[in-house]
């Protein structure tokens, strides 16, 4: 007698199921390809981030810059009369002359001969911020903030050397050491965006006699 052994096929669904299981060292794999990629997401996240306060630091250092120098500028070109010296909210002391026009402040007087109005910049040593009144009114605006050097004004001549005199046609220069900006509100220095930050500029009046 013989014996016959008839195959039956497998049900569809098993092989299906078979064939699309994933064995432990497939997942290991796509497990570490994953974790690479959301590593590399996250990094390019952070710099990203980085890289943006970078940018509204030095946004910020050249608002302060600008917004510090559009008036002074205007007022030293439109100037009559300009007195380098010491001085604050209260009253304002010219260098005297043979000595180096350095000084806190610049008095600005309009019209030569007029003493009765002028425009008074000064440094405040309280707060270090530069400042601005005129015709000695007690209402003073702030142009920049966090300056540590208080000799910021200095008559000059055309190739920059101080002056002991009142020349006509001197250059008035300008120079702010900043250790903060206000815009974003940041440290300069060790653990901050800059190691240094120095404003310097030289204005000259435009009527010269």
């Amino acid at each position: 007698m013989k014996t016959r052994i008839h195959k039956y096929p497998r049900p569809a669904g098993r092989n299906r199921r078979r064939e699309a299981a994933m064995t432990l060292c497939e997942l290991m794999v796509s497990l570490g390809l994953f974790v690479i990629t959301v590593v590399g997401f996250l990094f390019v996240h952070i710099s990203g981030l980085e890289w943006n306060q970078l940018v509204r630091a030095k946004l910020g250092a050249s608002d302060e810059a600008r917004r510090a120098l559009s008036r002074l500028v205007s007022d030293v070109r439109a100037a009559g009369v300009i007195r380098v010296g010491s001085g604050n909210i209260d009253g304002f002391a010219p260098i005297t002359a043979g000595e180096p026009q350095i000084g806190n402040a610049i008095q600005v007087y309009p019209r030569k001969g007029d003493d009765s109005r002028f425009i008074r910049y000064y440094w405040d040593g309280e707060d270090g911020r530069l400042k601005r009144t005129d015709d000695g009114n007690t209402a003073v605006v702030v142009l920049a903030h966090s300056i540590t050097n208080r000799l910021i004004f200095r008559a000059e001549s055309h190739d920059g050397v101080v002056l002991t005199n009142n020349l006509n046609n001197r250059v008035i220069g300008l120079t702010m050491q900043f250790s903060q900006l206000v815009n974003p509100n940041i440290m300069i220095g060790q653990g901050g965006y800059f190691d240094y930050y120095q404003l310097h500029t030289r204005i000259t009046r435009r009527a010269l006699e």
